[in-house]
């Protein structure tokens, strides 16, 4: 693909570990994001990777004049879209800041790419489009029933998107509905740093291997599971960019598609076993204590990993050893995230 690839909220989690794959995939970027919830740092850490420091724009997705003026400098040729809120817990107590926006803030990224003639984007979905599940393994053509306002938002998302490819020919659209990204880079440079209590399981787990947080929380441990604590299909960060990448090659190559493809690694694991896991990992005991259940969540679901195989060519290769000792890797080096 000639042009470059704007990638929105690449400074974040997935978005940086993307970037770094791009780049060293040969793609031209320019990354977009408000930084309420990453850091700056992020950039020089991109190009300490790969030797190439990407465009960086700080600007929200809601100020439809920064996102014009970043597609008039730019020969934006397709778009990696993975700015929004993600907490659901969160999301159960803030519904209109995660409808304003994720959805608001998408409408305009898309508004945007009309003025600029720009049709190509792969969009980061969720696998809490589902909900809970009537069965395991998930797939595609399962029910979307949200149980929390951050579901719902990317059901409305991948709406507007289904309605905008049915009502204007030349969109190339892919989905992708990925369940629980874990782990960093191999280098150890990048990773996740949630800023204040991680929402997410395996930042709170380093961050008490470090000795930052004293004890973990678990919620529930009632659920119907093999050890009353919640099953997820944990897939790592860099098997989860690889199958974003594998997309916008599909999407590249083809006609006037839209995909919603499943990624995650097909296998169900319990809060409690990734503890375990990671304790083999550190050399350490993990403390923690059961709390209650937190509004929205689910039991357990994980994915059916098929039609990213047969359509993308794409499937995760990477285990929870492997997740573990990355995740390990990153925050020994880095305690305090970005900050320190």
């Amino acid at each position: 693909m000639s042009g470059t690839i704007l990638v929105t909220g690449g400074t974040g989690y997935v978005g940086s570990h993307a970037c770094v794959l791009l780049i060293e995939a040969g793609y031209e970027l320019v990354i977009i994001d408000n930084l309420v919830n990453s850091s700056s740092v992020v950039v020089d850490r991109i190009e300490q990777i790969t030797g190439i420091r990407p465009t960086f724009v700080q600007a929200d997705l809601l100020d439809e004049a920064a996102l014009d003026a970043v597609f008039q400098r730019h020969a934006v040729a397709a778009v990696m879209h993975f700015a929004g809120l993600k907490a659901v817990g969160e999301s159960a107590s803030r519904p209109l800041d995660y409808y304003h926006n994720n959805v608001g803030g998408t409408l305009c990224l898309l508004r945007a790419m009309q003025r600029a003639q720009v049709n190509t984007l792969v969009f980061s979905s969720s696998a809490t489009v589902y909900g809970e599940p009537e069965s395991n393994p998930i797939r595609e053509d399962s029910p979307r029933l949200a149980t929390n306002p951050y579901g719902q938002t990317k059901i409305v998302i991948e709406d507007i998107l289904a309605d905008l490819h049915a009502s204007e020919n030349g969109w190339k659209l892919a989905c992708l509905r990925y369940f629980n990204p874990v782990g960093a880079h191999i280098s150890g440079l990048i990773g996740e740093a949630p800023g204040g209590v991680p929402n997410n399981l395996m930042p709170f787990v380093s961050q008490v291997a470090v000795g930052q947080r004293d004890k973990l929380r678990v919620f529930g441990d009632d659920y119907p599971t093999v050890d009353g604590t919640g099953v997820r299909d944990y897939i790592h960060v860099t098997d989860l960019v690889d199958g974003h990448l594998a997309a916008l090659r599909y999407l590249e190559k083809s006609g006037d598609p839209l995909l919603n493809v499943n990624l995650g690694r097909g296998e169900g694991v319990s809060v409690l076993q990734m503890v375990a896991a990671f304790e083999q990992t550190c050399g350490q005991k993990i403390p923690y204590e059961i709390v209650e259940r937190r509004p929205g969540d689910i039991s357990q679901f994980w994915a059916d990993p098929t039609l990213a195989s047969e359509i993308l060519g794409w499937q995760a290769t990477q285990g929870v050893e492997e997740m573990c000792a990355d995740t390990w890797r990153w925050q020994s080096m880095n305690p305090q995230g970005y900050g320190g």
